[in-house]
């Protein structure tokens, strides 16, 4: 197996809290990340901060730093832990990692020593992540699938092959919407799908 070898000089860090816990301080997590960057040498370039829910990814400072990673502001990203990243499922999370190696970023937790880039086990846990993932979109899929057979037996069925028509043809816009954060209701409102027809088209890539 070959090897990953990076090389990592400037540091972001990513704190989030919601704002449902008030017992939780981002200001306890950077303290804790800043020290362990000083011990390693490495310069910390920015620090993004989110007060809100990570049941979405449209916290602005979480946006941002991919924006920033993008740019190749810095060479990894080093947060609290995966659920400080995302709380968005696994597939939504897997995705978000996979963003931040496409920009060339490196990522790291500091509480789960497992989730790291730059280490021996990264493919093994990208794989189980992947394979998580995919599990995950089955399970929507199929509860998509009986929600459809409800509405067959109900006899309210009668638009879905227009609609799918209508979606299919607007794939690429779903897939950029979906990346930029954007709920399935608001996904469908602008390209003119119900949500469960924008997640049925997701599940299916």
């Amino acid at each position: 197996m070959k090897k990953h070898i990076s090389v990592i000089g400037k540091v972001a860090l990513y704190a989030r809290v919601s704002t449902k816990d008030g017992r939780q301080d981002t200001e306890n997590q950077l303290l804790e990340l800043r020290e362990y960057c000083a011990k390693q040498g490495w310069e910390i370039v920015g620090e993004y901060v989110d007060h809100e829910s990570g049941g979405h990814s449209r916290r602005p400072h979480f946006q941002q730093m991919f924006a920033d990673a993008r740019a190749r502001k810095f060479d990894l990203v080093l947060f609290w832990s995966l659920d400080r990243l995302s709380r968005e499922g696994v597939s939504a999370t897997l995705g978000h990692l996979e963003r931040l190696t496409d920009s060339g970023v490196e990522w790291r937790s500091f509480t789960e020593q497992y989730l790291d880039s730059c280490g021996v086990f990264r493919d093994a846990v990208l794989s189980i992540l992947a394979t998580i993932a995919k599990q995950e979109r089955i399970r929507r899929s199929e509860r998509a699938s009986a929600a459809i057979a409800k509405l067959r037996r109900q006899g309210k069925t009668d638009h879905l092959g227009r609609k799918r028509l209508v979606i299919g043809a607007k794939l690429e816009t779903v897939r950029r919407l979906h990346a930029e954060g954007l709920s399935l209701r608001k996904i469908g409102a602008k390209v003119g799908a119900s949500p469960m027809t924008v997640q049925r088209v997701l599940s299916a890539r």
